[in-house]
């Protein structure tokens, strides 16, 4: 049977949901990868829709859960994989046409609340913030990283300006002691000059904690090139920002593949466009009002979409060397 009802998930909105859906069209067919599969908001949408399939991905084990409801309602629609952005290119993809690819950089409230992942700084007990084949955890990297790592950690994944004080309490701190969530806040709170009443003193550092843990910029860069690699011609690559590190990111990738040569000089002697993307537009689109009162957590969204004009799988990218300070940041957890 292959039904159209799943579950509802309480607390959960896909963000810019209409938007995305009138972008990747997915009336007309096909099959589409939903990167960052979570509760299954844009999966469900996509599904509703006859002739669609989708393969979704997550780094989270307990998306597993809600996957599994998928298969049962959706039968040979829909296939789960427990991989990160990076294994994109472990898909094993024959020759499912490939329409469009959602990456959605958000946390579900679930994630947030849980207090095993210690996300929130309201959480207690042990620093975890991994959320799924992770090497090490926010634990280690506060316990182990030297001060000045430390520093540039909260400064460049957090846009801390107080990250050198901050570092140099933990240090401090943590010769006498092992510093869980709680004792981070307080050391943070300690350490501030400045009091922001309307952001929690904590957020800038905990933001940086998780981006380092999950590796979150290198993931993205490799997710978005293995990404483009495995769309086809006329297929829309869509990604779902919440900070603007993420969305630098992103729009630097879709705007040099669609102004800058790209198509690789190991191309054949073929004609071939001479770049990998068209961008439709180049501002972003953002939540509505009506969407931001209903859903306060989207207010930070943006989405940035490009369409793919050849299916040419080998491409120039400098995207890497663009970005190389923060993955030489987090590549500081080699020594965890």
């Amino acid at each position: 049977m292959d039904a159209t009802i799943v579950p509802d998930v309480q607390k959960h909105y896909p963000v810019l949901l209409k938007e995305i859906i009138s972008v990747i069209s997915p009336q007309h067919g096909g099959t589409f990868i939903d990167c960052t599969f979570g509760q299954g908001g844009y999966s469900k949408k996509i599904l509703d829709f006859k002739n669609t399939s989708v393969i979704a991905i997550d780094r989270d084990k307990e998306s597993e859960k809600i996957a599994n409801q998928f298969k049962e309602n959706f039968e040979n629609r829909f296939i789960f994989k427990n991989i990160k952005f990076s294994q994109l290119n472990n898909l094993k993809l024959k020759n499912e046409n490939i329409r469009g690819i959602i990456f959605d950089l958000g946390y579900s409230y679930t994630q947030i609340k849980d207090p095993q992942k210690g996300l929130s700084f309201e959480a207690d007990g042990k620093l975890n913030m991994q959320l799924g084949l992770n090497s090490y955890s926010a634990e280690d990297a506060i316990n182990k990283l030297d001060e000045n790592e430390l520093e540039r950690i909260f400064k460049f994944f957090g846009d801390e300006k107080e990250g050198k004080y901050i570092a140099r309490n933990i240090i401090k701190e943590r010769l006498k002691n092992k510093i869980d969530t709680k004792g981070l806040v307080e050391i943070i709170d300690k350490s501030k000059k400045r009091k922001n009443f309307k952001v929690h003193n904590a957020t800038k550092v905990f933001q940086a904690l998780r981006i380092f843990v999950n590796k979150e910029i290198s993931e993205l860069i490799l997710g978005l090139i293995n990404a483009t690699k495995v769309l086809k011609k006329g297929g829309v690559l869509g990604v779902v920002t919440f900070h603007s590190l993420e969305d630098k990111i992103v729009k630097y990738f879709l705007k040099s593949l669609s102004k800058n040569k790209s198509i690789s000089r190991y191309s054949p002697l073929i004609k071939q466009a001479d770049t990998l993307f068209n961008l439709i537009q180049k501002k972003p689109i953002i939540p509505s009002d009506e969407e931001v009162r209903e859903n306060p957590s989207s207010r930070s969204a943006k989405f940035r979409y490009a369409i793919k004009k050849t299916d040419f799988y080998n491409f120039d990218t400098d995207i890497e060397d663009q970005f190389r300070n923060y993955i030489e940041i987090e590549n500081y957890g080699k020594k965890l």
